[in-house]
């Protein structure tokens, strides 16, 4: 093997002028298999109880959100009201999720999870926590902050103003919600 740059791993702080299409084509491939084996575990026990990713991401953002609005979920998901209806339905039914009416509009509808909910939300991160952990682990702090800074890249301007109003003043990078220790 030469010892050229191309033949070379890419180092985190290697400056690239351009990007080959064969370069832009294996991030696809690492977005295509990293999210299939992040959601892997997830989506065995969502599988048990008849449920599915649609589910996960509802209890994960009402989770991280308690008192979301149906609106703000609605706009955060990027889904209309009839598919969050059919994913909403049966997590309200099922007792993972509650309802109540707002405080000055009793036309909206704030979500939160119930005991059950926030229970199932929790092994559902704890089956991916370790996953993030190990590979921000591998990667190292330098390589954390460069994911950071291209999952926003591939965020739209509308996905980037939410995450920015979701998070902390202090910068972390973790929208708001309870707080839990990951170390």
């Amino acid at each position: 093997m030469s010892d050229t740059p191309d033949s070379k791993p890419m180092g985190a702080g290697r400056q690239l002028l351009f990007l080959r299409e064969e370069e832009l084509r294996l991030a696809q491939d690492l977005l295509f298999f990293g999210y299939r084996d992040f959601t892997a575990g997830p989506d065995a026990l969502l599988a048990e109880i008849n449920m599915g990713r649609a589910h996960h991401r509802v209890l994960h953002f009402v989770g991280r959100r308690p008192g979301i609005t149906v609106g703000e979920l609605l706009s955060i998901l990027g889904i209309t009201k009839q598919s969050l209806g059919r994913v909403l339905t049966p997590l309200i039914e099922d007792g993972y999720v509650v309802q109540a009416h707002g405080r000055n509009d009793r036309r909206q509808r704030l979500l939160s999870l119930t005991p059950k909910g926030q229970e199932l939300e929790r092994k559902l991160f704890e089956r991916q926590r370790e996953w993030v952990m190990r590979a921000y682990r591998e990667a190292g702090p330098v390589a954390v902050e460069g994911f950071r800074r291209v999952m926003r890249g591939l965020m739209g301007a509308e996905a980037r103003a939410q995450l920015d109003r979701a998070e902390p003043a202090q910068g972390t990078g973790l929208p708001i919600g309870p707080s839990r220790s990951v170390a």
